[in-house]
């Protein structure tokens, strides 16, 4: 396969929406996007190649998990990642981080050595550096590469949060350094600074001085209300370098991803759409639906009248509320891939609503009933 560049074009903008493509070695990817989340070389409950067929361009994994199990030795010996998990889509690898602070026991952080944790799996001791991060997700031969950061628990703490803050920036120069250059790949920065507006523009200001290929915002989805993230995005949409793609990490409902595209974003990820569909909870232009509960035990309607892309629509609410109440390995497998689906439906949506410039609209009529 011949090579190409990491580059971002941006196409067009309606008022702060943003329509754009990212080009990597693996292929293209039209923004704004939504990554499904496949945080174990997997994404639970579907095979690749029908995530494919939902329209999805880039998929997320992730360093902490892979590093941990099943190692990242066993999937160098596949050829890296793609290989290891048959997947031809472009990747995404989180540096880890965030499940350093969300999963494993006894987490300490150290200025120069990185984070100390030991494994949420087994109690084995780790060390994960800003270096070794870098380094794992080259060897996992991560597409889209994700600097190390702390990232702290939602907190009014003003000190803590700078705290937090200026170590991450100390872990981006030195996450960027091991990067190199490569420009078959790219490195994210990412933005930190809790709810502070000042923290958040001068994280931005110092990660601009490094230079990164795209910018992530970072320590939000960690139990703030919707506002305040919206809030947070504000502060920083002016400021964000405009030939560079705007990643907001972990997020989210649809409403918070019509906020946020309002607001500039490019890129989103979440497990939501994935774990909504393990439990029975779907996503559809209808609004969501609980597949669980007993008004559908009679419902011969199809779950989703007006998807258009991967249509489940051969399988009624009657049939999958059966499938659910009976602990049926197929329902969530069927509710999955219905939310991957809708999701890169919206997201295919949002895109043509920008290129329209009627994207205002398109917000006004579904922000707050999906």
């Amino acid at each position: 396969m011949e090579l190409s560049n990491f580059k971002f074009n941006l196409i067009e903008n309606d008022r702060y929406s943003r329509l754009g493509k990212i080009i990597t070695k693996r292929g293209s990817i039209d923004t704004p996007a939504f990554m499904p989340v496949g945080t174990q070389a997997t994404i639970k409950g579907a095979f690749i190649e029908d995530v494919v067929k939902t329209g999805s361009q880039i998929i997320l994994s992730n360093t902490y998990h892979l590093m941990i199990r099943p190692g990242v030795d066993r999937i160098k010996l596949a050829g890296g990642l793609h290989q290891f998990m048959n997947c031809k889509l472009p990747i995404l690898t989180d540096s880890g981080g965030f499940q350093v602070m969300s999963l494993s026991k006894l987490n300490v952080i150290d200025r120069e050595k990185g984070a100390i944790f030991q494994s949420h799996i087994d109690g084995k001791k780790f060390i994960l550096s800003p270096e070794e991060s870098i380094k794992i997700q080259k060897e996992l031969n991560s597409d889209i590469v994700m600097i190390m950061d702390e990232c702290p628990k939602k907190t009014l703490n003003y000190d803590e949060i700078k705290k937090s803050m200026e170590l991450s920036i100390y872990w981006a120069e030195r996450s960027k350094k091991e990067f190199g250059l490569n420009k078959e790949k790219a490195l994210f920065g990412i933005v930190q600074g809790g709810l502070f507006e000042d923290l958040r523009i001068k994280s931005l200001q110092k990660l601009i001085e490094i230079d990164f290929d795209g910018y992530a915002i970072g320590g939000l989805a960690v139990g703030e209300t919707q506002i305040e993230m919206f809030n947070t995005l504000d502060f920083l949409k002016d400021l964000l370098p405009k030939d560079k793609p705007r990643y907001l990490m972990g997020v989210g409902t649809p409403s918070d991803i019509l906020g946020a595209v309002m607001r500039g974003v490019d890129m989103f990820d979440c497990v939501m759409p994935t774990r909504s569909g393990r439990t029975g909870l779907a996503f559809t232009w209808n609004g969501r639906v609980q597949i669980r509960n007993s008004k559908y035990q009679n419902d011969n309607s199809p779950l989703d009248e007006n998807v258009k892309n991967f249509s489940l629509n051969n399988y009624s609410k009657n049939y999958l509320n059966h499938l659910f109440n009976t602990n049926e390995m197929l329902a969530s497998m069927l509710l999955t891939i219905n939310n991957i689906n809708f999701y890169q439906e919206f997201m295919s949506a949002i895109r043509k609503n920008i290129k329209n410039g009627t994207f205002q609209q398109f917000y006004n009529k579904y922000f707050g009933k999906l």
